[in-house]
C-alpha cells in the first residue's frame, strides 16, 4: 500500500488510492470518449484480475505519436489497454441501424 500512496501523493491526488491503475488514470487521464470506454470497462470488470496477458507489435512510430497526442496517454501499454476497451465497448448503434433496412413494411402507416 505505501507504493500506492507515495505514486498518489506525486499524482497529486487527493484521497486514497485502491490500486496503481487508480493512480495512474490519475496522473494521466484520457479524455472524453476515451475515458468513457476506460470507464465502461471497468464498470463491466474487463479491467479487473491480474494482468497475465502480454499483447505486444511493432508498429509505425508516426501512428503511436498521434494515437498518445490524441488520447492523452503517454505509456505504450496504457495505449494497448485504451484502444482494446475502446474496441470491446464501441457503440454498434450506426451497424445495427444500417441492418435495420427493410424490416418494416412499406405498407405501414406512419400516420403523416
Amino acid at each position: 500500500m505505501a507504493l500506492v500512496r507515495k505514486e498518489k501523493e506525486v499524482a497529486g491526488v487527493g484521497e486514497l488510492v485502491d490500486s496503481p491503475r487508480r493512480v495512474r488514470s490519475a496522473m494521466h487521464q484520457p479524455s472524453g470518449r476515451f475515458r468513457e470506454a476506460l470507464t465502461i470497462a471497468e464498470q463491466t470488470g474487463l479491467l479487473n484480475g491480474a494482468r497475465t496477458e502480454l499483447v505486444c507489435g511493432r508498429m509505425p512510430k508516426a501512428l503511436v505519436a498521434r494515437a498518445k497526442a490524441r488520447t492523452g496517454v503517454q505509456s505504450d501499454t496504457e495505449l494497448i489497454e485504451l484502444a482494446l476497451a475502446t474496441l470491446v465497448v464501441a457503440d454498434d448503434y450506426p451497424a445495427w441501424l444500417i441492418a435495420q433496412h427493410g424490416t418494416l413494411s412499406k405498407d405501414l402507416d406512419l400516420e403523416f
